[in-house]
């Protein structure tokens, strides 16, 4: 059977992906990790890579640009950009295109800066490296894209280094940076996985304006089919490197023909059952507390909060309202300006160095990067196994005993204890670090956004298994989180948090119910729907609010 022919320059289809095979290498061996996509882009549209880590979706986002990772390779399938296959180009020329025809936008913008340079030196760079303009007309196009994108100061702000923005300013920063050359087509890689819910609104509505009044093409690759619902024309869900199902965004959502992409539309059912009650006194009590970084700038306000026994306390809130901060004071890295923390009756210390050991094994921690929480040389039985030795003295076979307990208890093979860490998926590394809490046999355990950079099926397994572990164990946890379908399912209790101050607490069933004080509504009405037209309609109602204030 012939071919098609190949697209020709100016063709309505910008990026046509036939076939692409890539494989990568672990330990001198190769293996499939795409295994012959195919796809389309228009120019003017969005597509929409969607699914669980391991998918292939960032692989093939930046195949787009005619690219691929360190320890991967491409073995099959073109890739033609504007009626040119980037397979038969050589690096210069691809260097050529890459930055000025084709931008990348990554999913941290902390990690994608230089914090050594302004920000308009940065976004202009790549404008004058390719030559597509000079410094002045290069500096007019970034204040045009900074108000574009609602940035705030747009004239002033390429004047500040990465530090001196939030987030979600410096999210939109690198979109600016993407756009400022005036792309083709621009790959969108998870930008807005880490922002909570209201900036991800702002970051997410900016974004989808500026790829229309530009007119580029687009691939935006998430694992939250709410988010990529708003922005993308189609759908593309991938698995295992192989492409599920794809179409019009609005037949994928409400009619999705895929067992694995029904899965992923009808996520987040699960809810935990009521706890049974539990002891008047509270576990964890926080007494008046009030902290601040440098002895100036103060983070907290007066902040009280109560955890009982066997049971999850969600506090949430948008990125610097003080959630972090509120368990860096809990564990005794911030010692509070004023203000107490007890644990079961007594008076923690306020400082970590002075606690006792016993005071140390009640509370743990799971951090939400498994990454950068493990060490990347030790195995998994060594990074299981060092709790239980520094806090019982369990050494030898008994200590192997106890860690394939602990791996039986979060449902990993008992086979992965000799791994490391790269070689394990993001799910697999984040129940290590369940088990390495675990073993220290705590009576709570605080859980710093555990779930937030896992896909959605991989994260409600880890709510399942925290919820099983907390039935048997009747642990008590103290959840930090900006999601607030995670805390449907998880919480017994709420705290809203805004500013250092917590604004509305209380059990789950009423904190999160009507009436509610003007920012726990925008927050709840900030949470991405799968419904057609909903980010619009949320940005309506938000500026009708401001309106009316």
């Amino acid at each position: 059977m012939a071919s098609n022919p190949p697209p020709k320059p100016g063709d309505p289809v910008l990026l046509d992906i036939r076939d692409l095979r890539i494989e990568g290498e672990s330990e001198d061996v190769w293996s499939p990790i795409v295994k012959g996509v195919s796809l389309k882009v228009k120019r003017g549209r969005v597509l929409g890579l969607i699914g669980e880590s391991g998918a292939g979706k960032s692989t093939i986002g930046i195949a787009g640009m005619g690219y691929v990772r360190g320890g991967c390779r491409f073995t099959g399938g073109e890739i033609w950009f504007d009626g040119v296959n980037l397979r038969t180009l050589n690096e210069r020329q691809l260097d050529r295109m890459r930055g000025n025809r084709v931008s990348y936008v990554a999913q941290s913008a902390a990690a994608a800066f230089n914090p050594a340079w302004r920000l308009m030196d940065q976004i202009v760079e790549v404008a004058l490296i390719h030559g597509v303009m000079n410094r002045a007309e290069a500096e007019r196009r970034a204040v045009e894209l900074f108000r574009k994108l609602k940035l705030p100061e747009p004239e002033t702000i390429g004047r500040r280094y990465p530090h001196q923005v939030s987030g979600g300013q410096l999210q939109r920063a690198m979109t600016a940076m993407a756009l400022a050359p005036r792309p083709d087509l621009v790959v969108f890689d998870e930008p807005t996985t880490a922002l909570d819910v209201t900036t991800q609104l702002d970051v997410l509505a900016a974004i989808k304006e500026a790829i229309e009044d530009e007119g580029a093409a687009a691939i935006y690759i998430t694992h939250d089919l709410a988010v990529v619902s708003q922005i993308a024309h189609e759908i593309m869900v991938l698995r295992h490197g192989e492409t599920v199902e794809w179409g019009p965004t609005e037949e994928i959502i409400s009619r999705p023909k895929k067992p694995y992409t029904q899965a992923l539309v009808s996520l987040r059912a699960f809810r935990k059952e009521e706890a049974p009650p539990a002891p008047p006194a509270p576990l964890l009590s926080v007494e008046g507390v009030t902290a601040a970084y440098g002895g100036a700038v103060t983070v907290l306000h007066d902040v009280s909060l109560a955890l009982e026994t066997g049971k999850t306390l969600a506090i949430v809130g948008e990125s610097g309202s003080g959630k972090s901060t509120m368990a860096r004071v809990v564990t005794g890295l911030l010692p509070p300006v004023s203000g107490a923390v007890r644990f079961a009756g007594a008076a923690l210390p306020p400082r970590l160095k002075d606690r006792t050991k016993d005071q140390l094994r009640d509370l743990q921690l799971i951090y939400q990067m498994p990454d950068v929480a493990m060490n990347p040389r030790q195995t998994v039985e060594e990074i299981i196994g060092r709790p239980l030795t520094f806090y019982f003295g369990t050494k030898g076979a008994e200590r192997a005993r106890r860690v394939h307990q602990l791996l039986d208890q979060i449902e990993l093979p008992r086979a992965l204890a000799t791994r490391l860490p790269t070689e394990l998926s993001g799910g697999q590394k984040q129940r290590v670090c369940i088990a390495r809490a675990l073993a220290a046999k705590p009576k709570l355990i605080i859980c710093d956004e555990p779930t937030s950079a896992l896909d959605p099926l991989v994260a409600e397994g880890i709510l399942r298994l925290l919820v099983g572990l907390q039935r048997e164990e009747g642990l008590s946890y103290l959840f930090i989180t900006h999601d607030i379908a995670t805390v449907r399912a998880i919480a017994d209790e709420v705290a809203v948090m805004f500013k250092g101050r917590v604004v509305r607490s209380g059990p789950l069933e009423t904190a999160l119910a009507p009436p509610f004080d003007d920012y726990t509504d925008l927050l709840l009405k900030s949470v991405p729907e799968m419904t057609p037209g909903w980010l619009e309609g949320a940005l309506a109602s938000r500026r009708m609010e401001g309106a009316g204030q």
